[in-house]
């Protein structure tokens, strides 16, 4: 092999080095960027979020679950639960809230249990056929 092809072979391996260096430098910029980014109160919330949505979701599965009963979807209803929750909070509206909620949930056990009591008496009259 002669000087000048060894010269540029170094040549070749050393742009090549440059250029291997240049790429690292830059992916540690980009990965201190994507820690800051990480790190706002913003994203540190919507992590937050998410994580509690993925956690409902495994607790109570088909009830959650797109298209499940009554077509109810906790990410699809967490935005807006989140903007009357915010709402509640600024205007201090605590108490009619909690009022309410519990007026709906009465109501809702009512009718649950009115549902639940011909299904039960269907039952019954199964068994003693």
């Amino acid at each position: 092999m002669s000087k000048e092809a060894q010269q540029a072979a170094l040549a070749a391996a050393k742009a090549r080095l440059i250029g291997e260096g240049e790429l690292y430098r830059i992916g540690v910029v980009h990965a201190k960027a994507r820690v800051a980014m990480a790190l706002r109160p913003e994203a540190l919330l919507h992590g937050a979020v998410e994580h509690a949505v993925g956690l409902a979701q495994a607790r109570f599965g088909a009830l959650l679950q797109p298209g499940g009963p009554g077509g109810v979807n906790l990410k699809m209803l967490m935005p807006y639960a989140l903007t009357l929750g915010s709402f509640i909070v600024r205007k201090r509206l605590f108490k009619p809230a909690l009022g309410v909620g519990l007026a709906v949930a009465a109501g809702a056990a009512w009718l649950l249990r009115r549902q639940r009591a011909p299904e039960q008496a269907a039952d019954d009259n199964d068994v003693a056929d």
